[in-house]
């Protein structure tokens, strides 16, 4: 049974569309009377049909080239909200079976000893211990870090704006879910992407208490949102071009044969949060990484761009870096 993906863009008109990408990668087929993924994820629920059988019910015959959609940077975010705020973007950390090292790596401490432990391997160790709990029951509790709204979402092929106070902006390759909280509050599954969960590296290590100022960055996801369950074994490839030239490349493992977590226990985690199942709301949740360039000693640029590919999810999702301009100090003006 072949997978449906699905493409948002602006037509040369500028019109929103939503559309299914060939199995060539080459045309977008379109979808009639559709303007939003959303939407289509609203008449899903409100007809008591499958998601695949609503996108099939929409699928016209008009094609347009895929390749030119990408060109001319009119690719938009696989889904997204019609009010920004109502989309919660969030992720879990400490999640895959290759992450305690790296983020040890990273904070530059390898001590392994009972009385010793960092907390991000004690936090990892209760991963590996009761992260995947056999019946369906609650099992160990993640990192958990909140990334922003929904005007935080980068478009593919848009360039990441690193703030001018950053220390770093370095990628994060990771899989991304997507839930819409249905009618009754129900968390409902409607696909997972390929993501970039962009953070400052420099920031987190040198305190892990500013990991939640670390995460407040811009991320991206996409650019094709894969219907239904993820495969429970994901091989892809993460790299950085600088100039043109692959300046870094590694590959990356996810999915609940390479992670300490079962995913249904981490979206309890989020989900367990009567805030986090407002009906309507729109929520993108990333799931982790055990590969990070800046591990290896890679401090990215403004200009590189980071490229992130795996064979389950079509195009590789790519955006370039960018450094905001430095501005005056924020104060809080007094209504008097």
């Amino acid at each position: 049974m072949t997978t449906l993906r699905l493409v948002q863009f602006l037509n040369a008109n500028g019109e929103r569309r939503v559309a299914v990408p060939s199995a060539d990668g080459k045309t977008l087929t379109l979808l009639e009377g559709i303007e939003r993924v959303y939407d289509l994820a609203r008449a899903a629920e409100a007809k008591a049909s499958s998601l695949a059988d609503t996108v099939k019910a929409h699928l016209g015959r008009e094609t347009v080239d895929y390749e030119l959609v990408v060109a001319e940077k009119r690719l938009l975010a696989p889904i997204d909200h019609p009010d920004p705020s109502r989309c919660h973007v969030t992720g879990t950390g400490l999640t895959h079976l290759g992450s305690a090292d790296t983020r040890d790596k990273m904070h530059q401490s390898a001590q392994s000893e009972e009385a010793t432990l960092t907390d991000s391997m004690k936090m990892f160790r209760d991963g590996l211990n009761g992260g995947k709990p056999a019946g369906g029951e609650p099992g160990a509790q993640p990192e958990w870090f909140y990334k922003g709204n929904g005007r935080f979402i980068v478009a593919p092929e848009a360039s990441l704006v690193s703030p001018a106070f950053a220390e770093d902006g370095g990628e994060e390759p990771e899989l991304a879910g997507i839930y819409l909280i249905g009618e009754d509050g129900t968390p409902l599954s409607i696909g997972f992407a390929l993501a970039n969960e962009f953070s400052d590296h420099v920031t987190e290590r040198r305190n892990y208490l500013l990991l939640a100022h670390s995460k407040l960055r811009q991320s991206s996801f996409g650019p094709e949102l894969r219907l239904g369950p993820a495969p429970a074994d994901i091989r892809g490839t993460s790299r950085i071009r600088r100039n043109g030239a692959v300046l870094w490349e590694k590959p990356f493992l996810t999915g609940e044969d390479n992670m300490s977590h079962s995913l249904a226990n981490l979206e309890h985690h989020h989900f367990k949060y009567p805030e986090h199942r407002v009906p309507g709301d729109l929520h993108i949740h990333y799931f982790g990484t055990a590969t990070l360039s800046f591990a290896d000693g890679i401090r990215a640029e403004a200009g590189d761009v980071f490229e992130i590919e795996a064979p389950d999810f079509g195009r590789p999702l790519r955006n370039a870096l960018k450094v905001a301009k430095a501005g005056a100090a924020v104060t809080a003006a007094r209504l008097l």
